[in-house]
């Protein structure tokens, strides 16, 4: 486990976050392919934390794209980055989530985050920032649809429907399992709309959540549980 110290040009305030946002944004990369589905690597990313001591852990789980057996995992555990502000949660999150990806002992591929990508009030989520300062191709798989509108997709898996910001689709609802509430993909870096949804459901074979999402889920928790428990 890697412990991780906040960086001292780290944002402190709103403002300087939303320059940081303002100045990445235009780095991401929507028009690449990315890998394609259930080849080479890929990864989940996600977090838990500790309120009573200020604490996130984050866990990087690398699977087979294919066989989705466990490759490689790793996690880190630091102080929480940036307070809690709706749309600059990556703030708080980025910090460890790197650390836990650099402590990796094999490339990570593609990297899955639960959270959001493009569908994001500003266009720059978790997944598209995590994107853009590692170059990984991205995406953002979320268990809800934030802010957006979108009409439900039809009952089988794999269908989908448009999720909206006004006129403009920021991400795509997806069924993952028949007649099971959808789940909100968006792209993060270096990976098409339509890729993502292949990913997601290539990577939801038997539940609603990805099995990066599932893994990662139950190994940060246990990062906490173990730091922190005696």
């Amino acid at each position: 486990m890697t412990t991780v110290r906040i960086p001292e040009d780290w944002p402190a305030t709103e403002e300087q976050a939303r320059a940081v946002q303002d100045a990445l944004r235009a780095r991401v990369i929507l028009d690449e392919p990315g890998p394609p589905p259930r080849t080479g690597h890929v990864t989940g990313v996600d977090v838990a934390y500790d309120d009573e001591r200020d604490v996130v852990a984050a866990a990087a789980v690398v699977l087979d794209a294919s066989s989705l057996d466990v490759v490689a995992e790793a996690t880190a555990v630091g102080r929480v980055s940036f307070p809690y502000v709706p749309g600059l949660l990556a703030f708080r999150e980025i910090p460890t989530v790197l650390a836990a990806l650099e402590a990796l002992p094999c490339a990570p591929g593609l990297v899955v985050c639960d959270g959001y990508g493009l569908a994001h009030p500003r266009r720059f989520g978790l997944a598209s920032h995590l994107g853009v300062l590692t170059g990984l191709p991205t995406i953002g798989v979320a268990k809800n649809p934030f802010a957006f509108s979108y009409d439900d997709p039809d009952t089988p898996r794999g269908s989908t429907a448009p999720l909206l910001a006004g006129c403009e689709e920021v991400g795509r609802v997806l069924r993952t399992r028949d007649g099971v509430k959808p789940v909100f993909v968006s792209v993060g870096h270096r990976v098409t709309l339509d890729d993502a949804c292949a990913h997601t459901l290539a990577l939801t074979p038997a539940y609603r959540l990805p099995e990066t999402t599932r893994r990662a889920d139950a190994l940060c928790r246990e990062a906490i549980r173990k730091t922190y428990s005696a």
